[in-house]
């Protein structure tokens, strides 16, 4: 059967039927879902069983494959692959364990953020039959859109500074459990600038980059004015309207264009609940 696209109401995401991707896909079966891809920002896949070659076959449909930062918690034969996991082995988390906290944007801390990220679930938490761990993704374009025109040309050309090393110390002061950076890593990821805004290099469609996981300011603006504008630009980014949430279940994939998209990952879980995904982070460009 051919796959179909059904999209979500509202405004991003849509689910996608009647394909397995442990499968090659047709040229055709591809350039329908980069389209799709393009156009809804979130893909989400029921009942997939893939094994890791078969993952990062289907992931390099999308473009090249990165190798992330946290080292600890690659795939031990297949780098490309980031384990997100609350798994103990021996004292130590086998994957990276505090994937939430603060709605962001993938990798928006490096000079060149991801363009996508895919994630495949093999062990989802439950309570009670209810699921937990489950994520929402917010769509930019639309929240950007629908800001005041006044708004919009305040915020069309302005920069923001991006950190990876700030988010871990926010976590550090907002009192919450994380892991640390090494000294390596933090050299790795020095802070970046970027715009507020970013366009789509597909589409031409403009989103709102900044978030609350990665950005520190504004460049050029008075403190207190920077982080009004801040919270007002993330309060209104992760408004209902723009969002989707996605009750995981064992064998899902989601993948989601990073460009014009921020996700939050509601951490209500704990062990002996335990969380297991496998994720593919795919090379984008600087943002423009």
């Amino acid at each position: 059967m051919a796959l179909r696209i059904e999209p979500f109401d509202g405004a991003i995401g849509a689910a996608v039927i009647d394909v397995d991707l442990a499968q090659p896909l047709e040229a055709e079966e591809r350039e329908r879902l980069i389209e799709a891809w393009n156009r809804y920002s979130v893909l989400v896949f029921r009942d997939q069983q893939i094994a890791p070659d078969e993952f990062l076959r289907y992931s390099r449909y999308f473009g090249d494959l990165e190798v992330h930062v946290l080292e600890q918690y690659l795939h031990p034969v297949h780098p490309e692959i980031l384990v997100v996991s609350n798994i103990l082995e021996y004292g130590r988390n086998i994957g990276i364990p505090d994937a939430g906290h603060y709605w962001h944007t993938d990798l928006s801390y490096l000079d060149v953020p991801s363009r996508g990220s895919i994630l495949y679930a093999m062990e989802i938490p439950e309570a009670d039959g209810e699921t937990l761990g489950n994520t929402l993704w917010a769509s930019t374009a639309a929240a950007y859109e629908a800001l005041p025109e006044a708004t919009r040309a305040w915020v069309d050309g302005l920069q923001a500074e991006y950190s990876l090393s700030k988010r871990f110390q926010k976590l550090a002061d907002d009192g919450t459990k994380h892991i640390e950076l090494s000294d390596e890593q933090r050299e790795k990821t020095p802070s970046v600038t970027h715009p507020v805004v970013r366009t789509h290099p597909a589409t031409g469609r403009r989103g709102i980059l900044v978030n609350e996981g990665h950005t520190t300011h504004i460049v050029g603006m008075p403190e207190d004015e920077s982080q009004a504008l801040l919270q007002e630009l993330w309060d209104h980014t992760t408004k209902p309207d723009f969002t989707y949430c996605h009750e995981w279940r064992v064998g899902d994939v989601v993948m989601w264009d990073n460009t014009l998209t921020q996700h939050l990952a509601i951490c209500d879980y704990a062990l002996p609940q335990r969380r297991l995904l496998h994720r593919t982070t795919i090379t984008g460009e600087r943002p423009y």
